[in-house]
């Protein structure tokens, strides 16, 4: 569990296992523990690393200002420089797969394929930019607690088990403010990049929960269609959090791709 200076800033990375490098990026309000069920179940296929980004988890703090999705793909650029990873396999989720897009953008020479678990391509309507406002006014002045509590009402799956939620809860809670409002200006000021899915030409797989209250199956099909090398994978019952609702779910779908992956390369 090294510790790597990064950009001016000390980043902490999980790694598990040998071979091929897959990169794991957590979402909002996340950490890179989100991930310890892939990292342990796939280490016989990858070397997996799940890297806590800037200001999060044990990741040095932030100060505040915005952590835009292209401050955190220069990260992950950085850090395969560190690993020794020419290419990777990207999996993101949320927020994650919102950099790995501005990754895609901006080093996609890196990327030998992407996998994009419950997010979206588009950039936040009028709307959404209002409630992350809203939210990050919120988190200050009621505290962390009321906000985590709401959110695990829209993150999680109608039917998410007790284990499942206290993940989630240690993570949230456990989540600084600065890097509460660090991370929604940053995720409010992204652009659309529907139009980087078509220049990724490698093996990609779009994964989305059947209860996801931020992604529609119509979204998740839509980006899937936009991506040359694209499949669709609906996780029965689970909400946002795939990873954490149902791993084995994931973890299947994962290795399935991983293969795909390795027969395209050879």
């Amino acid at each position: 569990m090294p510790d790597i200076k990064i950009n001016g800033r000390t980043l902490h990375y999980y790694e598990r296992g040998q071979g091929p490098v897959a990169l794991f990026v957590h979402g909002f309000p996340l950490d890179a523990t989100l991930w310890l069920d892939q990292l342990t179940e796939l280490s016989d296929v990858r070397r997996s690393i799940a890297v806590d980004l800037r200001g999060s988890g044990r990741s040095e703090p932030v100060p505040g200002e915005p952590s835009t999705m292209e401050l955190h793909a220069s990260d992950l650029d950085s850090l395969c420089d560190w690993i020794g990873a020419e290419k990777v396999d990207l999996v993101g989720i949320s927020m994650g797969g919102y950099i790995g897009l501005a990754f895609a953008e901006l080093f996609g020479h890196r990327l030998r394929s992407v996998a994009l678990l419950d997010t979206k391509s588009t950039a936040d309507t009028d709307e959404t930019k209002m409630g992350r406002d809203v939210l990050a006014v919120r988190v200050v002045s009621e505290g962390r607690l009321a906000v985590v509590d709401d959110l695990e009402a829209t993150l999680l799956g109608p039917n998410a088990e007790l284990q499942t939620r206290a993940r989630f809860r240690s993570m949230g809670e456990g989540t600084r403010y600065e890097t509460f409002l660090a991370s929604l200006a940053g995720m409010k000021e992204r652009p659309d990049r529907s139009h980087v899915l078509g220049t990724i030409t490698g093996p990609a797989l779009v994964l989305t929960g059947e209860h996801d209250q931020l992604v529609t199956t119509e979204e998740s099909r839509r980006m899937c269609e936009a991506l040359v090398g694209g499949e669709l994978v609906i996780v029965e019952g689970a909400g946002h959090l795939t990873p954490i609702e149902d791993p084995l779910a994931v973890n299947r779908a994962l290795r399935v791709h991983f293969a795909r992956v390795d027969a395209d390369c050879y």
